[in-house]
């Protein structure tokens, strides 16, 4: 089986190579043929990670038929939701996933679906939570009088009004005020002159 190699480190000051002498032995021990070896210098906090980017191509393009790392939190650290659905686009694209030191985490291991059942469930609670701060978090700029969003654009309504008086059109009105048509239809709207 051609297979790929993903491994990270947070910084430069660490070194990698304990985790890549353990893959590729691990690989080896398998019988399995590294195809290639994608290795990121970065937080794992996001996926806007070069080699990381890299992989996906490749898997999308199905360029090895497994990706094997040493760990989910070397793989990914940006929470259950986002990592699961990394998960779920390698098996979308027909590529398996495999963690060195997490031997449950095997996407062609007999404990597969109940890994994925879990960590879905463990997805969805974590955006029920984050739904929940955002609420809260609502509620709270609003009982201290702050209101989310941008701010309203401004403009003078006498002009408003003026200028539809004059046939402007709310295109031509919005534009001459450097506003947007839905500034000028709520101030026509609040006048009553819509």
């Amino acid at each position: 089986m051609g297979i790929a190699i993903y491994s990270r480190i947070s910084t430069d000051k660490q070194d990698n190579q304990n985790q890549l002498d353990q893959l590729r032995g691990f690989a080896a021990s398998q019988g399995w043929r590294i195809k290639r070896e994608y290795v990121d210098v970065a937080t794992g906090k996001t996926g806007d990670r070069e080699q990381f980017k890299l992989l996906f191509k490749a898997a999308s393009r199905r360029e090895f038929e497994l990706v094997l790392f040493w760990s989910l939190d070397r793989f990914s650290r940006e929470g259950v939701l986002e990592t699961l659905t990394y998960l779920q686009n390698l098996t979308q694209y027909g590529v398996g996933y495999r963690s060195f030191t997490e031997q449950y985490l095997d996407s062609c291991g007999m404990f597969r679906e109940a890994v994925i059942s879990i960590l879905a469930v463990i997805a969805k609670q974590e955006r029920v939570r984050l739904s929940e701060r955002t609420i809260a978090g609502l509620q709270r700029a609003r009982a201290h009088g702050r209101i989310g969003g941008r701010p309203r654009a401004a403009c003078d309504p006498n002009e408003v009004l003026r200028l539809k008086t004059d046939g402007e059109t709310l295109a031509e009105i919005a534009f001459k005020l450097k506003v947007s048509k839905s500034t000028v239809y709520r101030v026509l709207q609040q006048s009553g002159k819509k």
